[in-house]
């Protein structure tokens, strides 16, 4: 299983540029040139853990896992950035052990196994470290009266979006619509739930549609625009996925409003699904976003460094 962020050399796929000189260099700029954990170690470390976990993986092996968990996680590597959490060292390691003697296998769930759970789990803390003094949604209604968000409908309705994303279905008649679509047309489309809120932050938005207009330059002709299957979400819709078997994890980048998921598995189909893989990497090694590998779709985090260039970006470009 590949773990996206285990170095930061060459990863295999299209030669793609590495990311704009004038990003790289600007986020450089303002990244803390002391006192904040080596990354690069931390996702290196946790690709050698996963090895490890993976040779674990049997039942009769949980003794062995936990005492694993417990020695690695304290190497300086890991410890820097767990510790650097709202949880801190003590709290991350426990609620990882909570999170793996809890764990059941699901077909919603994007962690396919304790591998993949550990994974998702330890490289999410990066978005956590990174945006520990933000505040969490922790409603429904908290995320729909948000002023710091902006209604994805609306801008779409002017033609501001690069990419594409679609509404989960609000009644029976709407989810009886998009079942007769898909069997008409199966492949049209990604088997998502769609997003549940259609609002994000406006450096978000800048994100999704830079990203978008990178990988229409360098996908094949005919491949079908980025596609967004998760944004914001409130703390308590995480726990509504939880209980359906979904590894929505706590606290989580997509309760502060940082973090976005994109359809990877789809773009297979049109041969795009490496070059997109790649240009989410080079713009992880230019420090720009942290990337999670959850299989169908990658998780992505906006690092802090980057927020007010895309911010201008936003205000620049669609001037709303």
């Amino acid at each position: 299983m590949r773990v996206p962020s285990r170095s930061p050399g060459q990863q295999p796929g299209p030669s793609i540029p590495a990311a704009p000189a004038r990003r790289a260099v600007a986020d450089a700029s303002r990244r803390p040139s002391t006192g904040e954990p080596d990354l690069d170690a931390y996702r290196a470390a946790v690709a050698d853990l996963l090895i490890e976990v993976g040779a674990l993986a049997g039942a009769a092996s949980t003794v062995a896992r936990q005492v694993l968990i417990d020695q690695r996680l304290r190497e300086p590597a890991i410890a820097a950035v767990l510790d650097a959490t709202p949880s801190g060292l003590v709290g991350a390691r426990e609620t990882l052990l909570l999170e793996m003697a809890r764990y059941q296998p699901s077909e919603r769930s994007s962690a396919a196994d304790l591998t993949a759970l550990v994974r998702i789990y330890l490289l999410s803390r990066i978005d956590v470290m990174w945006w520990r003094d933000a505040l969490t949604y922790r409603t429904d209604e908290q995320v729909n009266q948000s002023t710091d968000l902006v209604d994805l409908e609306w801008l779409r309705r002017r033609d501001l979006l690069r990419f594409r994303y679609q509404e989960q279905p609000a009644t029976i008649f709407e989810r009886g619509m998009r079942a007769l679509r898909h069997r008409i047309r199966p492949c049209a489309a990604p088997q998502t739930a769609g997003l549940l809120f259609r609002r994000s932050r406006r450096e978000m938005v800048a994100l999704l549609n830079d990203i978008a207009r990178e990988f229409a330059a360098h996908a094949p002709a005919g491949t079908p625009s980025l596609w967004v299957t998760s944004l914001v979400r409130s703390a308590e819709h995480q726990y509504r996925l939880r209980q359906l078997g979904y590894a929505a994890m706590l606290p989580s980048g997509h309760c502060l409003g940082w973090a976005a998921d994109v359809e990877m598995n789809w773009f297979d189909r049109f041969g795009a699904r490496d070059i997109l893989a790649e240009l989410l990497l080079a713009r992880q090694r230019a420090g720009e976003v942290n990337v999670v590998d959850e299989g169908q779709a990658w998780h992505l985090c906006l690092a802090p460094g980057a927020r007010s260039r895309l911010r201008w970006s936003y205000e620049a470009e669609l001037g709303v």
